[in-house]
């Protein structure tokens, strides 16, 4: 594509790329083909023909095309002359404009009198846009938890078919790059076409009343008619063999051991997935394992522990899959391997042109050792080209669905978290850290792929060259076998006496110890665990802990372990769980040194049981949780599928 097509081509590009950003975030539309960017070409010249004409956001163009005159029956008023308490029917649709692609209808609000809405004239109707934030630092957050509990008897006193009860502020485009911020709003959902004008002014002013009693007088009320519904994300995938075309970029997505974690509240401070839990007793809820400080900002001034309350009612802490960077990564390694394969495309197209000259009039009788040699690589270029065609569509699809399916934040939860100790040093009589926190996982995102605790070896690694890590000495015991479908079990532990003196001898007849683990940071890597516990010190409070060490495999081999790789399980070759991998040491951002605490001071041998199931109904819990996991420390360590 060049200038010669009638646009300059930096617009072009510029066009194209702002189109792609939209896309991305309203439609999580992600491949543009060349067809479609001609088509973009197309809109742009004509769009350039119209006399002072300037792109406008399909965002924009969309609620252009709504008529203000458009019967718009609201459920408190379905008159342009309603009385002053009631809303209009172009209020009730234009007002929430912004907040989504298809934003809901206002019912009834109570600022009404004092911010009266005025009907956008001219460009105003394109700009006059809203977005939805959440409230921080208000005087209703100290008290909604005795406030939220009224608002919603007060509703349902009134006979309201209410659906949700948020806290939200409005932010308005005023143009000019200025935002206009709104009052804190009790935000209330209610079934369409239920509620009526007089019920909607007296549960507003019997809230309010609430309001005032506990000091607040500064909150508006809003309804908006919605119909609640579970968010389910998509399911996590399913493990794949080596001739699957999405095997290198897919592991971050399936539930084997090494998921990417954030906290919901801080997805740029990520982590990893350890270990699956079995809460024990009468449930069958699963636990995630993880670091606290994966969980929850820890420093000096910030250490808290961390129990849901049993109270139902409290807002739970989330945990999603895929951190910012994990997520960018993942789409990072779809498009490195789209483009190595686009590199063997090439080669293999001009392999075909090659042998098409080179075979060119010869005839086909034609058995020389030279031809026949010639005709079996172009039949394999041609083999290869198909391949190659499939394995980028595969790729691409998978890009696309990625991007739809894990690119909104909320559709990445997993689970909440229940339990988060503070870290501590120097704990207990072995005075190692104690760094874990657990969260509940969502079953049904689970369900079908789960497969236990196993370890998934990856790809980077050729299975050859792995085992010959594996084995220190050619005449010692193979302890180490590569599982057919790179699937590792976890089945024991390792003892902190094994820790000590290990089973194996490495070439120079001295006891080692070679392990594995899995994180989000560096993927799976081959370390050397020591036998003597090291001491470390934190900087910020000046506390000491022991800690197991693995140092890195060799020169050539890379990093055992770095930042956000926080929360993974050390393992040896036999699949025994040796330590919760909590940080490094070293003068870079990558480690020298990575760190572990022991996995029997985090879980007690004995209590290793079989796979839970995630049932559809969830039992009681059989204990309080802040001593769930003290006294429920259970691995969920081998299974063939949730039932």
């Amino acid at each position: 594509m060049t200038e010669s097509d009638g646009i300059p081509l930096g617009e072009l590009v510029t066009f194209v790329v702002l189109l792609n950003e939209w896309c991305d975030e309203h439609l999580q539309v992600v491949v543009i083909s060349s067809d479609f960017v001609r088509a973009c070409l197309v809109f742009a010249q004509q769009s350039a023909q119209a006399s002072g004409a300037t792109l406008v956001s399909p965002t924009e163009s969309d609620f252009s095309n709504l008529s203000l005159h458009e019967d718009y029956p609201s459920s408190v008023s379905s008159l342009d002359d309603s009385p002053p308490h009631l809303i209009s029917k172009d209020e009730a649709m234009y007002y929430y404009s912004g907040i989504s692609p298809s934003p809901p209808k206002l019912v009834y609000r109570t600022g009404l009198s004092t911010t009266p809405w005025v009907k956008p004239k001219g460009l105003e109707a394109y700009r006059q846009l809203k977005e939805v934030r959440g409230v921080y630092g208000h005087r209703i957050n100290a008290a909604w938890e005795e406030v939220g509990p009224q608002v919603l008897d007060l509703l349902t006193v009134q006979g309201i078919r209410w659906s949700s009860i948020d806290l939200a502020r409005f932010v308005t485009d005023g143009g000019s790059d200025k935002q206009i911020v709104g009052p804190v709003v009790i935000w209330i959902g209610v079934l369409p076409d239920s509620l009526e004008g007089p019920q909607a002014i007296s549960s507003s002013e019997a809230i309010l009343i609430l309001l005032k009693s506990f000091g607040i007088e500064d909150v508006e009320v809003e309804y908006r008619e919605s119909i609640y519904r579970p968010s389910v994300g998509p399911e996590l995938l399913r493990h794949v063999s080596s001739v699957n075309d999405t095997v290198d970029v897919r592991s971050p997505l399936t539930p084997t051991l090494c998921l990417p974690i954030a906290a919901a509240d801080r997805p740029d401070a990520q982590g990893t997935m350890g270990l699956y839990f079995a809460e024990g007793g009468a449930s069958d809820k699963v636990l995630g394992l993880t670091c606290h400080h994966v969980l929850f900002k820890t420093d000096a001034t910030n250490n808290n522990s961390y129990a849901l309350a049993s109270n139902t009612s409290a807002p739970r802490k989330y945990v999603q899959l895929l951190g910012t960077r994990a997520f960018d990564k993942l789409l990072d390694s779809i498009r490195l391997r789209i483009g190595r394969h686009a590199i063997m495309l090439g080669q293999h197209e001009d392999t075909i042109k090659r042998l098409d000259a080179r075979l060119a009039g010869v005839d086909e009788d034609e058995d020389d050792e030279e031809v026949a040699d010639a005709r079996k690589e172009l039949r394999q270029a041609k083999e290869q080209v198909i391949a190659v065609n499939e394995a980028i569509e595969t790729l691409e699809k998978f890009y696309s669905d990625v991007k739809k399916n894990w690119g909104v934040a909320r559709q990445c939860v997993i689970g909440h978290i229940r339990v988060s100790p503070a870290l501590a040093f120097n704990v207990g009589p072995d005075g190692f850290t104690e760094d874990w926190g657990a969260f509940e996982i969502d079953g049904p995102k689970f369900a079908k792929a789960f497969k236990g605790n196993v370890m998934d070896l990856g790809t980077e690694i050729p299975s050859d060259v792995f085992a010959l890590k594996m084995y220190p000495r050619d005449d010692g015991p193979t302890t180490f076998k590569y599982p057919s479908d790179r699937l590792l079990p976890l089945r024991d532990m390792i003892s902190q006496e094994l820790m000590r003196r290990p089973d194996m001898l490495d070439h120079d007849n001295e006891h080692c110890l070679i392990v594995i683990k899995s994180g989000n940071a560096t993927g799976v890597t081959i370390g050397r665990a020591t036998g003597i516990f090291s001491f470390v010190r934190d900087d910020d409070t000046g506390m000491v802990s022991k800690e197991w060490a693995v140092y890195n495999y060799d020169k050539n081999s890379g990093v055992f372990s770095a930042p956000g790789d926080s929360g993974s399980i050390v393992v040896d070759g036999r699949g025994r769980i040796g330590g919760l991998l909590t940080g490094g040491a070293g003068k870079t951002e990558t480690s020298d040194v990575t760190y572990a605490t022991p996995m029997p001071l985090v879980v007690d041998k004995n209590d290793i049981v079989g796979t839970p199931s995630f049932a559809s109904a969830t039992p009681s819990l059989p204990c309080p949780i802040p001593t769930l996991l003290f006294l429920h420390r259970k691995l969920a360590l081998s299974g063939s599928g949730y039932k």
